[in-house]
């Protein structure tokens, strides 16, 4: 059986798609093909990077990928999951073929403030809640609108 192909957007590809990536690889094996990308690329948020080590996940290589050149090279999705606000969604291509679009909203972690301490802390917690989101997708537990079922 092929794998399916996920692909996860927001806006700079610098966080939240980054950790959902990493998450799908890790947690749904050789199942998924995972990929991620941004409405505007940009560089990849160290604090990002520091928590993920924190779970063993490496990503301080990860280069940011436009959606817009994925989407001009015609590559398909299976799914495609946008995990920034609702408004960043609605400025996403429409894949060609036949793909499911799901919409995970997670805060943006380049907007946390506070010391580097607090601002820790709150990636943790969307790190977390994104690995949640993903484990119950590759359980199953996620229907057609991305809600939990």
């Amino acid at each position: 059986m092929a794998a399916v192909s996920v692909l996860f957007l927001c806006i700079h590809n610098s966080a939240r798609s980054q950790m959902a990536e990493a998450f799908l690889a890790q947690l749904g094996k050789e199942r998924y093909r995972p990929e991620s990308a941004g409405l505007e690329p940009g560089k990849l948020n160290p604090v990002v990077v520091e928590v993920m080590k924190e779970l063993g996940i490496d990503i301080s290589g990860n280069q940011t990928k436009s959606v817009f050149d994925l989407f001009k090279s015609g590559k398909r999705y299976e799914y495609v999951v946008t995990v920034c606000d609702e408004a960043s969604a609605e400025r996403c291509p429409v894949f060609p073929g036949i793909t499911t679009r799901l919409h995970w909203g997670f805060p943006d972690p380049s907007s946390f403030t506070g010391t580097r301490e607090e601002k820790l802390q709150q990636t943790r917690v969307v790190r977390d809640q994104i690995k949640a989101k993903v484990a119950e997708f590759v359980d199953g537990g996620l229907d057609r609108s991305g809600c939990g079922g």
